[in-house]
């Protein structure tokens, strides 16, 4: 994994969108603030992301699981 500013908020934008719990919560707040600085691609999916990016994705997608059941 190496730092590309891209991968990280393709990444993190699909792991929000389908992790959060509600409009109430952290995650929806994250995905919000991303959303101001960020617009992704109408055709962004978990399948067009780069190697470096779905490992991103993987580790927020853990790292948001692991929030949720606390």
């Amino acid at each position: 994994m190496y730092f590309d500013r891209f991968d990280i908020c393709e990444a993190w934008y699909l792991a929000l969108s389908e992790e959060h719990s509600g409009q109430w919560s952290e995650a929806y707040a994250r995905l919000s603030r991303l959303t101001g600085y960020f617009n992704p691609s109408p055709v962004l999916s978990v399948d067009s992301l780069t190697e470096n990016g779905r490992v991103i994705y993987d580790n927020a997608i853990a790292a948001l699981t692991s929030q949720s059941q606390q």
